[in-house]
């Protein structure tokens, strides 16, 4: 007898029988496992704001969690009776984050078998209630809209079944004209985490059910408007713009007025207007006009940008003009409230979006929030506007089985992209459609495509997963490295086999839909990605994957909180930390790789002359002039500002550049003294997204800078009883010369380091080479980087030029079961009271292991001080780190931070926390203050070892341990993208090699 023969495909050993079902959740299964579109919903339509009235639903509603199908009871619960099982819980919400299971991360693979369209047995149900009274202002029309669902959603309105959402990030509307009763109405609605829906959004984020966007009844009143469709574009050579509004009701047009009260302007729906004069719309420009649509039951409320998109000689235009995007991908996701984005955090977002010069977003991977686009017209933004949709876990079988070219799922991914495309159909800011992500290849691609461009041929088409690009009108990569960018650039990339489409390819623009993944310490290679970006006019820029970490929200036993990924909520199958990767963490507080973005991408480069009379800004607004800003230069030295003030600058036309002259004399100001002139380019006024004063460019100069450390050998090394060799402050292990004490300071290390706590960078995949090679990461510990044993060779002291004595000690660095190793050998100088340090290194041996060459993470000393310092201050780059190939929006100055801040709190500890190119530092320390300096070397001050750093998981994990750890490195190999992206550019890497270096010690009081 059969248990489950309803669910059973045809061809399965289990259909055969013919058995009375005992399956008491069949019928329900039997719907979560249905390809088709939602049911019961109305046609797609432009979320509007009209004057028709709505009830917000949003609030505490009553909710229970069941673990499946066939464990979820239907005891009148629709109706409102029996809720005595039933707590509370906000809508919106995600409810694994409010204590009822737990969140899962996967990035590509599903989190059930892959066998579509069925779902596992163990899959959440939740069902929520809630009761509200309805006016009579709701009679005798009106619809219940939901704006966001995750997976599938099943609707009733006082028992009765008004239809399913599928499509979790698409709006749903059910017509509750006959259901609807005057005063108190029950609303419920349950929610099944899985569905077949589900192989259509496996997104790389957490998988998290819920009712996570608002609820909404809303009055349709007789003679109203039930959709606009904005038709608005611009004539960059007469300055005119054209309008057409159509305004329908039932899918059939209506008489309809439309009003734009600024340009004193009326018409008809329906009709063609060309406007003589308009102001356009631009990510920069972002002018809107307020409008109206009217009838005699509704008027519709509406904010109309003028602007027009072209695709002329391989280049992407807006009004004309070949723009760049300085992008980045976004998701949705709040620490503690997980996909139920709150609007004053989306808001606070764009707006630090803004600030960091960057002006283009792709909504990856679905429609966001309404409200954000309505956000991005009014802020200025181009956006890319993706469909709900990736199927990325195929791709491990070879894509079989894809829903992308499966005839029985046309209709759910035409009506994926249909309700994309119709409710943000009216934002001058959305000005490309993306059919989704990483999907592959396929039909129903295609047909979506084909749909697409029936409905709105003003916006081109994108997706990446086809190379080929036979359906879509950009060609887009993600992560393809430098030197490919660059062919493709040039329009000599490899030829596709088909020479038509290699043509039709070939007179595409190209983007980078993501690029340099910005995941723990980096992202590396930015400036050499924007110098092709501005080189070559086919490159249209690109989108950072991404903007936002996912962390989770929790606290530890001693309440301090962190980030939590994959991995920690008990997940059977994850992908850990890869799901805390942005430009800003989960508190949207700004990463060092944030900083560097808005340096790479600022809109004015401003270059100072090393004289200091003059500077030059490069203007690379492509509509904006410079009227909007004011321009001010500071003097510094380590006393602080010498000087400063305005420098008028007269507007600068777009993609112009002038040099301007500074106020005479300023050289003079800092006479011999080492001193840093900075100009900057700053808001005149406030805007929608900052103050006035808001710094948009920048550019220093640096006048006199610091001579490299020399210290005059003028004292002799002493031999002392206990054992020690003196020389100045200093004291060595007669028996091992090992450094053991600077002044009042005791040392407990001086050693090399060419290793470095891993980046998730250095642990990425070569998923464009090898993909079954060891990461960087375990080829360093493989090689041995990590357990350097030094051998004393011998102990001297040599006269000095100087007069005095110096300290040779020499050494090899060798590894267990290794026979390659470094030379290392220390020289030692004392003179005035300061120690001079001269390192030389010299390779032994061929530094290759298991065939494979031996890359170094650094070269540098490790000083380990047994002594706590509070304080670091230091002149060079900061205050943030800097890496080789990172570090652009770092300064040159004095800075000082606390030992704490040092470091980057990433959500999986890594190396973080270098200064580049310092001149000179002080360490404030109990027992003594240390003051190194040298020719420009990075400098990283930790409370904890690199052994600590590697061990951790999250930050809580770190521990001082009563120790200061401080790294001089003369070089450090760089940080790339390698997390999901290229590795470290040639110009970053640090080859087996010999070096010297020479630091200044003194200890102060």
């Amino acid at each position: 007898m059969s248990l489950d023969s309803s669910t059973a495909p045809a061809d399965s050993p289990r259909a055969a029988s013919a058995g009375r079902s005992l399956d008491a959740g069949a019928n329900e299964i039997r719907e979560l496992e249905s390809v088709a579109p939602a049911g019961g919903a109305l046609p797609a339509r432009a979320y509007l704001h009209s004057d028709a009235p709505r009830k917000v639903l949003n609030g505490t509603w009553k909710f229970r969690l069941h673990g499946g199908a066939r464990l979820a009871p239907a005891d009148g619960w629709q109706h409102g009776e029996n809720l005595s099982g039933f707590g509370d819980l906000p809508v919106p919400s995600s409810w694994p984050m409010h204590g009822h299971g737990a969140p899962w991360y996967t990035n590509v693979q599903y989190p059930f078998a892959v066998e579509p369209p069925h779902v596992p047995d163990l899959n959440p149900i939740g069902d929520h209630v809630v009761e509200f009274d309805a006016g009579p202002e709701f009679f005798p029309r009106a619809v219940l809209r939901f704006d966001g669902i995750e997976s599938a959603g099943t609707v009733w309105l006082n028992g009765t079944r008004l239809g399913t959402t599928r499509g979790s990030r698409l709006a749903h509307e059910f017509d509750v004209t006959d259901v609807l009763v005057p005063g108190r109405n029950t609303l419920a609605v349950r929610v099944a985490q899985f569905s077949a829906a589900s192989y259509l959004e496996d997104q790389d984020m957490w998988w998290l059910p819920g009712i996570f966007r608002d609820v909404t009844l809303q009055a349709r009143p007789d003679n109203g408007i039930d959709d606009v469709f904005v038709h608005a574009g611009y004539h960059h050579l007469t300055g005119e713009g054209t309008l057409k509004v159509e305004a329908t009701r039932a899918g059939e047009a209506i008489d309809a007025v439309v009003r734009l009260p600024e340009l004193e302007l009326e018409l008809a729906a329906g009709t063609e207007q060309v406007i003589p004069a308009v102001h356009p719309w631009s990510a920069e420009l972002p002018r809107l006009y307020e409008a109206t649509v009217s009838t005699a039951g509704e008027t519709a409320n509406l904010r109309i940008g003028f602007r027009t998109i072209t695709i002329e000689d391989a280049q992407f235009k807006v009004n004309g003009q070949r723009i760049l995007l300085r992008g980045v991908n976004r998701h949705e996701h709040d620490p503690r409230l997980g996909r139920a984005v709150p609007h004053e955090v989306m808001e606070r977002e764009l707006r630090l979006m803004k600030q960091h010069n960057i002006n283009a977003i792709r909504t990856s991977h679905y429609p966001p929030h309404p409200d954000f686009l309505a956000l991005a017209d009014q802020l200025g933004f181009y956006v890319m506007l993706e469909c709900d949709l990736e199927t990325h876990g195929f791709e491990s079988a070879g894509w079989k089985q894809n829903p992308s070219d499966d005839p029985q799922w046309e209709p759910a991914l035409l009506d994926r992209m249909r309700r994309t495309v119709e409710r943000d159909k009216n934002h001058a800011s959305v000005i490309m459609w993306s059919l989704g992500n990483e999907s592959g290849t396929g039909r129903n691609l295609a047909a979506m495509s084909r749909w697409t461009k029936h409905r709105d041929p003003s916006r081109p088409i994108h997706y990446e997963g086809d190379w080929s690009s036979p359906y879509v009108d950009v060609y887009s990569r993600m992560y393809a490295d430098h030197a490919e960018t660059a062919l493709i650039g040039q329009g000599i990339e490899p030829a596709l086999d088909d020479p038509g489409l290699d043509a039709r390819r070939r007179a595409m623009p190209f983007v980078l839909c993501e690029y340099v993944h910005a995941m723990g310490a980096g992202p590396g290679g930015m400036s050499e990605y924007q110098e092709l970006f501005d080189r070559y006019p086919r490159l249209m820029g690109g989108f950072v994957w991404e903007w936002l970490e996912h962390g989770i929200t929790r606290t530890d036993d001693d309440g301090r909180e962190y980030f939590a990924y994959g991995g920690d909520f008990g997940e059977e199958l994850h992908d850990g930390n890869f799901v805390t990767d942005g430009l800003v963490d989960a508190d949207r507080k700004p990463r060092p790789g944030l900083l560097d973005f808005k340096k790479v991408i600022e809109p004015l480069a401003i270059t100072v002359a090393a004289d200091w009379t003059s500077f030059t800004v490069a203007s690379k607004f492509d509509f904006a002039d410079t009227s909007a800003l004011r321009f001010r230069y500071a003097v510094e030295a380590d006393g602080g500002t010498l000087d400063g003030g305005p420098v008028e600058v007269p507007p600068l036309a777009p993609r112009s550049e002038s040099t301007v002259a500074l106020p005479a004399g300023l050289a003079a100001l800092a006479g011999d003294a080492t001193a840093v002139l900075t100009v900057r380019a700053e808001l005149a006024e406030e805007t929608a997204w900052a103050a006035a004063g808001h710094e948009l460019a920048w550019g220093q100069a640096l006048l006199n800078p610091p001579e490299a450390a020399r210290v005059r050998a003028t004292e002799a090394v002493a031999e002392a009883g206990t054992g020690e060799l003196l020389l100045g402050p200093a004291a060595f292990s007669r028996a091992t010369g090992a450094l053991t004490r600077l002044g009042g300071l005791p040392v407990d290390d001086l050693r090399l380091v060419l290793w470095r706590a891993p980046t998730d960078n250095d642990h990425g995949v070569d998923w464009w080479g090898d993909p079954e090679a060891p990461t960087l990461a375990q080829r360093w510990v493989a090689a041995g980087l990590n357990r350097l044993h030094s051998r004393l060779i011998g102990i001297s002291a040599v006269p000095d030029a100087e007069g005095g004595e110096a300290l040779e000690i020499r050494t090899r660095v060798g590894i267990a079961d290794k026979q390659y190793a470094v030379f290392v050998d220390y020289t030692w100088t004392s003179g005035g009271g300061r120690l001079g340090l001269h390192t030389r290194l010299r390779p032994d041996g061929e530094w290759t292991d298991r065939g494979r060459d031996v890359p170094w993470a650094r070269i540098g000393l490790e000083l380990v001080l047994a002594a706590e310092a509070r304080q670091v201050d230091w002149f060079g780059q900061g205050p943030h780190q800097a890496y080789p190939d990172t570090g652009q929006g770092a300064r040159k100055g004095w800075h000082s931070l606390p030992v704490a801040d040092m470091a980057v709190d990433y959500v999986r500890p890594q190396e973080s926390g270098a200064r580049a190119a310092v001149h000179s530092a002080t360490l404030q320390l109990d027992g003594g203050n240390l003051a190194v300096s040298g020719k420009p070397f990075a400098l990283t001050v930790r409370p904890y070892s690199q052994v600590a750093l590697d061990a951790a998981n999250h930050q809580p994990d770190l521990v001082p341990d009563g120790r200061t750890y401080v790294y001089l490195d003369h070089v450090q190999r760089g940080v790339g993208t390698g997390a999901c992206g290229p590795g470290v550019l040639e110009a970053y890497l640090v080859p087996p090699r010999e070096v010297e270096f020479t630091l200044a010690l003194e200890v102060k009081a």
